[in-house]
């Protein structure tokens, strides 16, 4: 299990215990806790500096905004501040609004490492943090903060939550926004560990340790056979092998990486494998073991370059093409991944995890038929493989195969809400072109069917398919003039495009028809969304 799966399996379990309130909290500063506390004379402090703010900008925008907004920002800052504690530099509140360079941290050791905060109130159903291009480029990682009450001037004490974080080579932007969920996150309790790695590979990178260096003029010592060799590699300080031939180096070399590899030093593996590869750059297993280096911190554009290296020298490297296959499918590149398994499986065909790679990939791009034939002879192959056997399940709910919607749409075709239901299920389960499939049937059937434009609105959302899902939006509203969420989620839509102006009229009538509801929870979220977007127009402006 690498380790971005183990971080977000770890989320899933938070955001199940962020709901009962069964969190860790862990008052030392410097260790990690899942929830902060502030108050008393600490809450005292922030307000007295945010205040200062408001009067500073009293011209420019509302006083109690500005008072909001900033509270928001140096609340999760704070929160931040006391786990990392000594690892980053000290909160300056004395930065003019507005011109922190979209950094909020450094690592004190490294300044060129950036840290963005982001806090959010509102219900972990519905709260999304959302990002610029500018702030992906010039920091490291984002963390977001989860408020848990309405920010304002009377509070006495505030709950936050570290909700997780995001590595920034992880986001794919380059121009406007992006926002993401409590979901799309990685538990927050990895974030030090992350940090650190990426100070290591930073610094191996500008400073490689040389091989060779003058040495005085001495009586050669007798050479150690390779066995004698490999024994000793258990020091690691090549320096005490200078005078071995370059294929002993090599051989050092490749020891230390793999036995850095055992212990999860990938950043000091990789080191090792650079000056192996130096040595001898013909051989194949030290490109394939790099490779598996960055997969495990993450570098999946690295780990594919090493793969294809492998496999150029050695076009029947069956696992090889599975690694890669792997990396391909961490950033979204499904059907070259899928093209790499089947590589894998042509060469050598009795091999389970291949064919369960494959039926995973099959499955995202919504070939479910597919996805159970893999399973399936994953299973054949191994029958103690027990996650196929619950994917396998997966996928042939996906298709239908069990008692429930589809047995209604055989009883009556033109049942359109049996066709929505289905669509529901399939996007709860990721299979958002299946979902969009099963809404474009039910609207056939009943155009007039708010829901399901709604929805497939939403799924369309998910694929990326922004103008589709603008469209269903859209169209929802026509039907429904008073359809809140899709107000909210069409503006989410015209943020993320950039369109700021859209985005604001959007959410302004869905705060209005949440009021007429009485949904306070979603009128909180929605004012705060209209709040920041104003505040940064302002901005905007005050910088021009």
């Amino acid at each position: 299990m690498d380790w971005i799966t183990l971080l977000r399996s770890l989320q899933s379990d938070f955001i199940k215990r962020l709901t009962s309130g069964c969190l860790l909290h862990c008052e030392t500063e410097g260790q990690y806790s899942e929830l902060t506390i502030i108050s008393g004379e600490r809450l005292k402090a922030l307000r007295a500096f945010c205040w200062q703010m408001a009067e500073k900008y009293k011209r420019v925008l509302p006083v109690r905004d500005v008072f909001i907004s900033y509270l928001k920002g140096k609340l999760g800052e704070e929160v931040v501040k006391e786990r990392l504690a000594g690892f980053i530099t000290e909160v300056d509140y004395e930065k003019r609004f507005g011109g922190d360079g979209n950094i909020d941290f450094t690592l004190t050791s490294d300044p060129s490492i950036g840290i963005e905060v982001k806090s959010r109130h509102g219900s972990i159903d519905r709260v999304r943090w959302s990002v610029s291009s500018e702030e992906v480029e010039k920091n490291a990682v984002v963390v977001c903060i989860l408020i848990q009450e309405d920010v304002s001037e009377a509070q006495s004490e505030y709950h936050l939550f570290l909700a997780g974080f995001l590595p920034t080579r992880m986001i794919k932007l380059k121009t406007g926004k992006i926002s993401f969920g409590i979901d799309q996150l990685l538990y927050g309790g990895g974030l030090w560990c992350y940090l650190e790695q990426v100070q290591t590979s930073i610094n191996n990178s500008r400073q490689q340790p040389p091989i060779y260096k003058y040495l005085p003029k001495q009586e050669t010592p007798p050479q150690p056979t390779n066995n004698q060799l490999i024994k000793s590699s258990s020091q690691p300080n090549i320096e005490n092998y200078l005078h071995y031939r370059d294929e002993d180096l090599n051989l050092l070399s490749a020891r230390l990486g793999d036995e850095s590899f055992e212990k999860g030093e990938y950043t000091n593996a990789i080191a090792s494998y650079n000056q192996a590869l130096k040595v001898n750059s013909s051989d194949t297993d030290l490109y394939y073991k790099r490779g598996l280096a960055h997969y495990q911190i993450g570098d999946y554009v690295t780990a594919i370059a090493d793969y294809s290296q492998a496999i150029q020298m050695n076009l029947h490297d069956a696992k090889s093409y599975n690694k890669r296959g792997l990396a391909l499918y961490q950033i979204g590149r499904l059907e070259e991944a899928i093209n790499d398994y089947t590589q894998a499986i042509r060469i050598n065909p009795n091999v389970a995890v291949a064919y369960k790679n494959r039926a995973e990939a099959r499955s995202h791009i919504g070939d479910n038929q597919g996805a159970i034939e893999d399973y399936t002879q994953a299973i054949k192959i191994n029958p103690d493989y027990a996650d196929t056997y619950k994917n396998r399940g997966i996928a042939r709910y996906l298709l239908g195969t069990q008692p429930g919607f589809t047995q209604a749409i055989k009883i009556n075709p033109q049942d359109a809400v049996a066709y929505k239901n289905r669509g529901n299920a399939r996007s709860d389960l990721g299979d958002f072109e299946g979902a969009v499939e099963d809404y474009t049937q039910a609207i056939q059937i009943n155009s007039n069917y708010p829901d399901a434009y709604y929805n497939r609105g939403n799924a369309r959302s998910d694929l990326g398919d922004f103008e589709g899902a603008i469209a269903d939006y859209t169209q929802t509203i026509q039907i429904n003039s008073n359809y809140a969420d899709a107000y909210y989620n069409r503006g989410n839509i015209y943020l993320e495009m950039g369109d700021k102006q859209r985005a604001i009229e959007d959410f302004q009538k869905a705060a209005d028809i949440y009021r007429q509801e009485g949904k306070l929870e979603a009128l909180k979220d929605t004012k705060n969304k209209i709040l920041d977007l104003k505040i940064e127009e302002s901005l905007d402006i005050l910088n021009f």
